[in-house]
């Protein structure tokens, strides 16, 4: 039977990989959104210990769990009203999570997911029918990325053509990241497919392979230094260009360190070759943190739209920056249960984007001090600003 939070109890949150780069960040937003008692789930005892001790309502509990041993995740899940589930890789848990929380009536909330948990849930049948809700890839990238431009579509600009977007940072990696970010283009979707398609771009409203090239030593004025860039398509942005109306998207995932994008240049072929995936994440975490020896951690958005406002040519930019990756990622999350909890979210499986309001969030972001905007660009209304502090 599906729970009902607003039916005269206090709901229980479930934090699947509390113990997490994401998860620690995440349980601090849910506290800091008024949430209480919540679920601390993970591998590791004495480091769920450590976090619930820093509730200051003494109300957390800790359950071990593992999202790869299907009867710790059923104990964890049970008695749940909502999961938000921090852990990954995506491309090997897929829908797992979401259908632990589904099984014991509970909804849940992905901080990944992506296209191919989408795809799993609405194959055995739409949760809406039982009136649960998932929502996925609730974070970063892919959430934040969407939500982000679609806000910057809404500050003085009439309509909205062209959009040129670069994301990237420097920062730890963790193993989930580390996986994700190796195998992401090369399984996942249906039928193996992938997210998204590399070197493609949106052009005529329309995707169109090879239209962009990578630049491995470039600069860019919202990143320090010389950094390397690689467009790619994923399926979020391809569906924001759709919502948007765009007639051409350029995507740019950035990576400035150097060590991290000479080990990236071989992925692809250690891969075809069948290295092991568990040594070539390992190569990965320890080149971002020699990449990070020494220098300040960091993380950017950067968003250029052009479009027309009073009928004339006009643009709107906006420059995020951040301490962690992670921290946006936790925040988009908790924001995301509590738009449920709150029934502001519809049963059904969605993405974060389509149903988080994209005003809400970057409040949020500027209040909490999550990160440093910048707002710019000739668009009615849009003067420069800068609100946030890292």
């Amino acid at each position: 039977m599906t729970r009902n939070p607003t039916a005269g109890h206090k709901p229980r949150i479930g934090v699947l990989g509390a113990s997490g780069a994401v998860g620690r960040a995440a349980v601090r937003e849910l506290r800091a959104l008024g949430h209480t008692g919540l679920r601390l789930g993970g591998r590791t005892a004495s480091a769920l210990r450590e976090i619930a001790e820093q509730d200051p309502t003494g109300q957390d509990e800790t359950v071990r769990a593992d999202a790869g041993a299907p009867d710790g995740l059923r104990a964890f899940t049970d008695g749940c009203d909502i999961v938000l589930n921090c852990v990954g890789p995506t491309y090997l848990l897929r829908a797992t999570v979401a259908s632990a929380a589904l099984a014991a009536g509970a909804h849940c909330v992905d901080v990944a997911g992506d296209d191919p948990a989408a795809e799993d849930l609405l194959k055995d049948g739409d949760p809406a029918r039982d009136g649960r809700t998932v929502v996925l890839s609730a974070g970063a990238l892919p959430g934040l990325s969407s939500l982000l431009p679609r806000w910057l579509a809404g500050q003085g600009l009439d309509s909205v053509s062209a959009l040129t977007a670069h994301c990237g940072g420097l920062e730890t990696c963790s193993p989930t990241v580390a996986r994700d970010l190796m195998l992401s283009l090369t399984s996942g979707g249906a039928a193996g497919a992938a997210y998204g398609e590399a070197l493609a771009a949106v052009r005529g409203g329309r995707r169109v392979p090879r239209a962009l090239r990578a630049a491995e030593d470039t600069e860019h004025d919202g990143f320090p230094g010389r950094v390397a860039v690689q467009p790619y398509l994923s399926g979020e942005s391809e569906r924001l260009a759709g919502v948007l109306g765009l007639d051409r998207l350029d995507w740019y995932n950035v990576h400035p360190g150097p060590r991290v994008r000479a080990l990236l240049n071989l992925l692809p072929a250690s891969l075809a070759a069948k290295d092991d995936p568990a040594e070539l994440a390992d190569r990965l975490i320890l080149a971002a943190d020699l990449d990070l020896a020494g220098r300040r951690p960091y993380y950017v958005m950067d968003f250029a739209l052009s479009g027309t406002a009073s009928a004339k040519p006009a643009t709107a930019g906006l420059t995020l920056r951040a301490a962690s990756s992670y921290r946006l990622t936790a925040a988009v999350g908790a924001l995301a249960v509590d738009a449920v909890l709150r029934a502001e979210v519809r049963a059904g499986v969605h993405f974060a984007c389509d149903v988080l309001d994209p005003g809400t969030v970057v409040r949020h972001l500027r209040s909490q001090g999550a990160a440093e905007l910048r707002l710019t660009g000739t668009a009615a209304g849009a003067e420069q600003m800068e609100e946030g502090v890292l």
